[in-house]
């Protein structure tokens, strides 16, 4: 990555290991792509009480914004349910999970224009 990776948390705590395994998803994705020139994960739980810690209950709001040459792939997850994304770990799974299918059809297309350019 050419700008280093941002992390941002909203309305909850820092923590170490959650910022660590985002660190290990985001390697990942540049293994998958390697054109990535920057990418920024923002994870927030809205309807806090006063209190700084999660409540079950409340659903992590994940977004990944991946940015590549000629596009910027975004992922967020705003989920309605209230009982969908309660554990943070599975939240940024499938957010990951999208924005990896994401960056896998972007290199398809970028593979596709090529052989186009090169038949032409």
């Amino acid at each position: 990555m050419q700008i280093p990776l941002q992390i941002t948390f909203h309305g909850l705590d820092h923590s170490d290991a959650i910022e660590e395994r985002i660190r290990e998803k985001a390697a990942k994705l540049e293994q998958v792509c390697d054109r990535i020139i920057g990418c920024r994960v923002v994870i927030e739980v809205r309807h806090r009480n006063a209190s700084t810690q999660h409540r079950k209950g409340e659903p992590f709001h994940i977004a990944v914004d991946v940015t590549v040459p000629g596009a910027k792939l975004v992922v967020k997850n705003d989920p309605k349910d209230s009982h969908i994304n309660e554990d943070i770990l599975i939240a940024l799974r499938e957010a990951f999970d999208n924005i990896e299918r994401q960056l896998k059809d972007y290199m398809d297309r970028q593979r596709t224009e090529a052989k186009t350019r090169a038949a032409q």
